[in-house]
Order: structure tokens, then sequence, then C-alpha cells
């Protein structure tokens, strides 16, 4: 029996269907292991060099006899000039150290708006509307395949003006977009934090497309009674990702104002931007921008830190305005037949690669561990110095970030950073899946993002985020955040009524039906 048992044995091993069998771990060490060991090997090695070193100067110590000890105390007190001299120096750097250092930003809360139900658009009724807005045969059937293949869902929303037939894009209408946008978010995140808008020090909005007299940030002033004294800034045109512009004047002012809060607020407009021509183009925004916006609190009081959801860490800007191409790859004009829209250029994916590498590349020397920099490093030494044939090593942007959030402009952004980033599909899931529920919502789809994966639950203690976006200019801004607690999903979340729906499963834009739990 026994001999029979052996025999069989590997007759049950050969027939084992190959994705039930063991990984051959000798095949994957050099790719796994080898460089997870040396990255802990290199981030630890300064810990080890200490350590000895530390304990020298313990034994040292204990061997001392005490009348050295005497010796050395009568020393200092026949030098008293010396040790006052050393000891005024030392609290004038301290204090000056004190003075000129970053004083930290703490993001206390932020809030997305939720448009009503009413104000849902399904493709049907998009391409309905459409048909009666006297847009051709070839245009129609260039906005549908668009629709079909964008990974938007059947719950985006369009703004009041755009579901009137024939649509209404007037001034008012635009204004109470804006109105409904800004001061929902807004009244959500006064309700969560109770701080009083009189508190509000700071004040900054951006929205692209949209900037009428008085100002949007004059508005909210007038809608919340702001103190006289609040500094507002009103940042227009800077696209997408003028969302981590405004965080990063509002970090700027936090840094020169003492003991205030800033609120930034992020939006884009659509009932006067909707493209009513036939260029290809400019039709592509009508297809994937949505209603949206968000309201972000930041403080600099140190008594805030307690209940504060982050902090923030690094701001990365990258401007390529210099080149023309990238100048003109995102260009609000007139076609051939005076209407108004936002054009886009063939050559976007390549200018957003451009600019990314840019951004990552100052990036990096700020949030990666030395083991990736010294790869990447030793990589581009053998290359450039030993003309070696290597291909250029991508740093592991995983070790640096828990989670990350990139602007859901579309289908085509995400899928090319979550390739070139080396991401896996869970990484790049909240934006998938804000860009399928609500669309692009411009500058402020980070924090939808932000929410969603807040809402999972996913957001621990000491991790951190990375948001990242991309806009016209062209431009692209990276925010860093650590997270300061274990964040619970918030009461008044924009997934709130559906987060038990997603993530759902999409193949080539589609959805499946396929509803996964968390």
């Amino acid at each position: 029996m026994n001999g029979g048992g052996g025999m069989a044995a590997p007759a049950a091993a050969a027939a084992t269907p190959s994705h039930r069998r063991l990984p051959d771990f000798l095949q994957s060490v050099n790719l796994k292991y080898v460089k997870l060991g040396y990255h802990y090997l290199i981030t630890h090695l300064i810990t080890l060099l200490l350590l000895p070193l530390m304990a020298v100067i313990v034994l040292e110590a204990g061997r001392t006899d005490p009348d050295d000890l005497r010796q050395l105390w009568l020393h200092l007190q026949y030098n008293l000039v010396s040790v006052l001299l050393l000891s005024a120096v030392l609290v004038f750097g301290a204090t000056v150290y004190a003075l000129t250092r970053p004083r930290p930003v703490y993001l206390v809360d932020f809030a997305c708006y939720k448009p009503p139900p009413h104000l849902k658009v399904s493709f049907q009724e998009f391409l309905r509307h459409s048909g009666l807005c006297g847009f051709s045969d070839d245009a129609l059937d260039f906005q549908r395949k668009i629709l079909e293949r964008s990974g938007l869902s059947e719950e985006t929303y369009c703004p009041e003006g755009m579901h009137a037939i024939p649509p209404e894009p007037t001034m008012a209408n635009a204004r109470a977009e804006a109105e409904s946008v800004m001061f929902g978010a807004l009244d959500n995140l006064f309700s969560a934090t109770g701080v009083k808008p009189k508190d509000v020090g700071i004040l900054v909005v951006n929205c692209s497309l949209f900037n009428p007299t008085p100002s949007l940030s004059a508005m909210i002033v007038n809608r919340y009674k702001l103190r006289g004294n609040v500094r507002s800034f009103n940042l227009g045109g800077m696209g997408c990702s003028a969302g981590v512009i405004a965080i990063d004047l509002a970090r700027d002012m936090l840094q020169v104002h003492r003991s205030t809060y800033a609120v930034v607020v992020s939006t884009e407009n659509i009932t006067q931007n909707w493209y009513f021509g036939n260029r290809k183009s400019m039709l592509i925004p009508n297809c994937l921008f949505r209603v949206g916006g968000s309201a972000v609190l930041l403080s600099n009081r140190g008594a805030d830190r307690r209940r504060a959801k982050y902090s923030l860490r690094h701001v990365v800007r990258t401007h390529k305005g210099a080149d023309d191409k990238a100048f003109n790859c995102v260009y609000q004009e007139q076609d051939a037949e005076g209407k108004t829209g936002v054009s886009l250029s063939k050559d976007l994916m390549a200018i957003a690669g451009g600019a990314l590498k840019t951004n990552i590349t100052t990036l990096g020397p700020l949030v990666l561990p030395f083991s990736e920099q010294l790869l990447f490093f030793a990589t581009l030494v053998s290359k450039k110095l030993f003309n070696a044939k290597v291909k250029p090593y991508i740093p592991d942007f995983k070790l640096a970030f828990e989670h990350f959030c990139i602007h859901a402009g579309g289908r085509a952004v995400i899928d090319e950073l979550e390739k070139n980033l080396h991401l896996s599909p869970v990484h790049v899931e909240a934006s998938r899946m804000t860009l399928h529920r609500f669309g692009n919502t411009s500058s402020s789809s980070i924090w939808y993002e932000l929410a969603y994966m807040e809402a999972k639950g996913r957001v621990r203690r000491g991790d951190r985020i990375w948001q990242i976006a991309f806009g016209s200019g062209f431009k692209c801004n990276s925010a860093v955040w650590h997270a300061l607690r274990n964040v619970k999903p918030a009461a008044n979340s924009p997934w709130e009524d559906c987060i038990d729906r997603y993530p759902v499963e999409l193949v080539d834009g589609f959805p499946t039906h396929n509803h996964k739990q968390q």
C-alpha cells in the first residue's frame, strides 16, 4: 500500500491544475523578495550604524570615574563666560528655528457636493437632448461612442439649465449652479466641523470657466457673512489641477497668518460652457464633465491636530506653459461657426506624460525611501557614464504611498498612470469609481476619490495619500497628505447611499453589473 501511495503522488501532482500549484519561489525571489530585502537594509542602515555608537557611549559613561566628573564640573565653573556664550548661541539658534520653521497645516475635514436625483442624466436622455440642439448626425454618433467608452455611469449629473428643452445656458442659471454646488458643500462642511463662518480667516475659490462679477469668493462672503478682514482669493482659468494650486495658496497664507482657518472651495461650472458645435475635439468635454464641487477646511492651530484627519506634507507644482504644444493642448476657443468650447489636442496624453515625469522627478526625493532613490541613481549612472544597455528604473511609488487619488479626467488618464507607475487595480479603484459615479468633476474629483476611500474605511493612521491632478496650461500638480488617525466614513459623504454597490467591474468602459461588496 505504501508503494502504491508513493507511485500515485507524482501522478496526482501532474494532474493538479497550474493555478492551484504553489508558486515557484526560486523564480519570484529575484523579482520581489531581493528588492524588498534591499529596501529594508538600506532604509535601516543609519539605525544599524547608530546602535553600536550609542552602546559605546553608554559603556564609556558607565566607566567614568566620579572624580573625573567632578573635575569636569569645576572646569565649567571656571569658564563661565564660555558657557554663557555657548548657551546664548544655542538659545538664539533654537529661537530662529522655532520662528522660521514651516507651521504644520492640518486638514480638519472636507465635504463634497452631491446633486439632487432629478439632475441625473442617462445616456439616452443625453443623446436625446443633444439631438434637439442642432448637432449633426456625425457629431451625435461621435458623442454616443465617447459616452459608451467613457467609464461614466448613467447616474452622473448635469446642471438644471441643461435639462431644459431647449437648453438655457443663461447667466442666471450659471449662478444658480455655482451657488447650489458651493453652498451645498460648505453647508455640509460647517455642519460637520462646528466651525463658525466668522472664524474663517482665509478663503480660496477655484473655478476655471465661470468667473462672474462679483466673484465666486464674494458670493461666499455674502452668503455666510464672513468677517471684513477675510483674505479671499478667486482662481480662474487654471483647469482641473487648480484644486491643488488652491491648497498650495492656502498653505502659504497659513504660514503668514497665525491661528486661523482656511477654506478652499473647488468646482467647475457646466451651464455656460456647453459646446453646441460639431467639431469633435470640442465635443469630448460635453461627454465627460459633470456637476460637482468640494470644500476643504484647513487649520494651522495646534489645538486642531487632535481632531484633524490629515496633515499636509508636500505640494509639488509643474508648469509646462513655456512649450507651445503644452500651452495649446487644452484651449478654449471658437469654432468656424463662432461657437465657443474647449478643444482637446491629440497630443494631450503625451504632454500629460511629460508633465507627470517632471513632477514625479521633483516629488520622488521628498517621499521615496532611500533604497528607491539609490536604485534609480545607480541605473541612471550606469546608463549615462558607462553607456550600459539597461532599462530606465521606474521608482516604486507604492513604497511611498498607501493611497492614490488620480484626477478622474477620463479612462485614458487613469489607465496610463496605472501602467506607467506599475499600480494595481486597487490603487486606481477610487479614481475609476469616481469617474463612473460622478463623471469628471474637474478640480474636485480628487476629493470625491478620498471620500470614496474613507467610505470604504481604508484610511488608517499613518497612511500616506498622493493626490495628483492635470490641467490646462499645461500643469501637473501633486499634494501629499499624512493620515493623523483612523478615518471613519463621514455622515454626509457623497458615497453614503451607494458605497455598498462599489466597486463595479468595468470592461472597456462598460459596467458588467457584477457589483462587489467591500
